[in-house]
This record gives structure tokens, C-alpha cells and sequence, in this order.
């Protein structure tokens, strides 16, 4: 039996992790590969953690794509290879004429969660504009959303399973860049990286629009450091590089922004 009690403590989302725990002893015992719902950034990174402290066990994450936010893990005995194709997920195209009531991630998360799913059944949605979105689930909900997901917003949508070779994802766009900054503060650092005025970015950061490691941030003197990776919805992310101290006792930040 796994010390779930020692394990748990000082974790944040107890109840996910307690599952998490339940399925890698699963794991152990039935020497099978055991697979998560969909977790989100934060969940990841606490389950990922959690779980390297288990020496019987290892994990692999996917969610359809290498940049996938939201990412189910496979947890299997330490000795047994994981790979992608070992995580069921299915793909679904959300078609419909949305030039006049144009529709954005919230309005297609809000019609599939208004069909009776829970949100740990549902990976990424991709927006695409006019022509709708697609949307990663689980493959047993597939048939099912096919005729349960008939309308976003006031458009009447048609659903479809699609193969993964019709997934629109566009690679990421990346700019690399350095500041030199007299502190590692979040306001300061961000504000370089994203291109604003420092009190803006206070503002966004004080409004709870920033977030560190995906957990929000509400504190513009919050100091970041090497390797963490700052969100902002819809301006992209930050990525903290190396790190160092200049002959004037100043910091040189490199960093990666992501469009």
C-alpha cells in the first residue's frame, strides 16, 4: 500500500491526486497501464511530481499534440514502456457558420459541458474562426456528442469524429529575447517579455489575469526564477531562461516568449 496520507500532504488539489495515487497503485498491482482523465496545467505539474517520488511507477503525458494544454497521464510499472499511442482520446470537429455570431473557446466548452460532461472528460478545443472548432475527448464520449452537440451559442453545429491527421494546430511561434533587469520581480520580467508598460502588466497581474507555473499570481512582486513559465489569456507565454548576475549586481534574463 502506497503512504497516500505522507503523499498528500501540502498538495493543493487533494481530491485529484488522491485518484491519481489510487490508479498508480492500479498500476502496480495489475502490472497495467493505467490512464488519467484530461488534467490541467496545474494538476500535471502536482501529479508528474507526486509521482517521480514513487520508484515503482513512471508516467507519460499526451493530449493530442506536443503543446496540448490539457494532457491525460499513463501511468504504468517503472519496467513496462509508455508511449502516446497507449492514451485514448478522439478527435471531434464542431462545424457550423459562425460569421455572424462568432463563437470563442468559453461558448464550445460551455455547449459540450452543457451536454452532461464533466470537465475532466475534455482535452484542448481549437478554435477555428467561422468554420467552428475541434475538440479532443474521450473516445467513449465520441459517439455520443455526434448527436448531443447540436448548437454553440445560436448556430446549429454538426458533430464528427475526424482522424488525427485533419487536426488543425498551428506550431507555435516563438521570439527569443534578454532583459536586463534590477530584479527578478514578475511585473518587471513580464513586462519586458510581453512587450508593456510596467503598470500594466501590475494591473493584469493585480486583476488576476497572470499566471506563474499555471497557478494564478496576484502579487506584482511575486520573483520568478529560471525555468518558470509565465501565462497571460490571449498574449501568449513566457518562458524563464538562464539566468545572471551582471557585473552591476543586476540580472540578465533570457527569455522565450511564445506567440
Amino acid at each position: 500500500m502506497l503512504p497516500k496520507d505522507d503523499l498528500l500532504k501540502s498538495t493543493e488539489n487533494r481530491d485529484c491526486l488522491a485518484r491519481i495515487l489510487d490508479q498508480a497503485e492500479q498500476a502496480i498491482k495489475t502490472w497495467d497501464v493505467v490512464v488519467t482523465d484530461f488534467l490541467s496545467p496545474p494538476d500535471q505539474i502536482e501529479a508528474k511530481a507526486l509521482l517521480q517520488r514513487l520508484t515503482d511507477v513512471h508516467s507519460l503525458a499526451w493530449g493530442g499534440y506536443p503543446q496540448a494544454e490539457r494532457q491525460r497521464l499513463a501511468i504504468a510499472r517503472a519496467d513496462i514502456p509508455l508511449d502516446p499511442s497507449q492514451i485514448p482520446l478522439a478527435l471531434l470537429t464542431v462545424g457550423g457558420n459562425f460569421m455572424f455570431d462568432p463563437a470563442n473557446h468559453q461558448d464550445f466548452l460551455g455547449a459540450l459541458l452543457g451536454t452532461g460532461l464533466h470537465r475532466e472528460k475534455v482535452g484542448d478545443i481549437i478554435v477555428l474562426g467561422e468554420r467552428g472548432a475541434q475538440a479532443i475527448v474521450m473516445p467513449e464520449l465520441a459517439e455520443f456528442l455526434t448527436e448531443a452537440l447540436t448548437q454553440v451559442r445560436s448556430v446549429p453545429v454538426k458533430t464528427q469524429p475526424l482522424e488525427w491527421d485533419q487536426l488543425r494546430v498551428r506550431p507555435p511561434q516563438k521570439k527569443d529575447l534578454t532583459t536586463v533587469e534590477a530584479s527578478l520581480r514578475l511585473d518587471a520580467v513580464a513586462s519586458a517579455g510581453f512587450g508593456m508598460s510596467r503598470s500594466k502588466m501590475a494591473d493584469l497581474i493585480n486583476s488576476g489575469d497572470v499566471r506563474v507555473n499555471w497557478k494564478p499570481i496576484t502579487q506584482p512582486s511575486h520573483t520568478l526564477a529560471s525555468g518558470d513559465l509565465v501565462a497571460i489569456r490571449g498574449k501568449g507565454r513566457l518562458e524563464i531562461g538562464d539566468v545572471a548576475v551582471t557585473k552591476k549586481e543586476r540580472y540578465r534574463v533570457n527569455l522565450t516568449r511564445y506567440l
